[in-house]
């Protein structure tokens, strides 16, 4: 329940039968703690489905017709900042989920899941949780548990650079040491986070740490 009234559901999906079962059932599996209260099988029409019904959670199916579910996730998220989003798809393929959850959702489930395992999931979701099957999970840990970058892999002017970044230099210190422009530490530091596979200095330097270039 959310402030003593059932939590609303809408549904962004364009499979009749599957968006009928989680009208019928989710209300039945939850008790009456949620209820569908909208649904569109347009992902163009998604966003202002949602303006329009004020869900409380918007579940998006992942492979519609153009513009297609992660853009509709990213137009609701954009129509609607508090709304909170779970994307679903009955695909193995973890790129689309994955891409759904940079748009904005903050979870993904897989169509296969009964209708009554979706609830705890989903109140954890509205708890302020994210929830990702485990198989997704490791996909998106797999490259920074995989990383370590060995000697060989970097050049030395490479292993300096992580040194100074693992110390906690700023831009314009390693200018100094190394007498260049910040200008060029900042190219030189994005070809080095592109070349370890990590997004930030943070994540350099924790692996700079475990592979003992410091």
């Amino acid at each position: 329940m959310q402030n003593g009234r059932a939590i609303a559901v809408a549904l962004v999906d364009d499979h009749p039968l599957f968006v009928r079962g989680l009208e019928l059932l989710l209300p039945e599996v939850s008790g009456g703690q949620v209820t569908v209260v909208a649904s569109t099988g347009d992902a163009s029409a998604a966003a202002s489905l949602v303006r329009r019904t004020v869900p409380d959670l918007v579940l998006v199916d992942l492979h519609m017709p153009a513009p297609g579910g992660v853009r509709a996730v990213g137009a609701i998220r954009r129509a609607a900042p508090r709304v909170r989003i779970v994307a679903m798809s009955g695909d193995e393929d973890p790129q689309p989920a994955i891409e759904a959850l940079r748009a904005g959702a903050e979870g993904f489930l897989p169509k296969t899941s009964e209708v009554a395992d979706l609830l705890q999931p989903l109140l954890a979701v509205l708890g302020g949780w994210s929830v990702l099957p485990a198989a997704l999970l490791g996909t998106l840990l797999a490259p920074v548990r995989g990383i370590r970058p060995a000697p060989a892999e970097l050049d030395e002017a490479e292993r300096q650079l992580l040194q100074f970044i693992a110390a906690g230099a700023t831009t314009t210190e390693i200018a100094v040491e190394l007498h260049v422009s910040e200008r060029t530490v900042k190219r030189l530091t994005a070809t080095l986070l592109r070349k370890l596979r990590v997004s930030s200095r943070t994540e350099a330097a924790a692996l700079a740490g475990s592979a003992g270039i410091l």
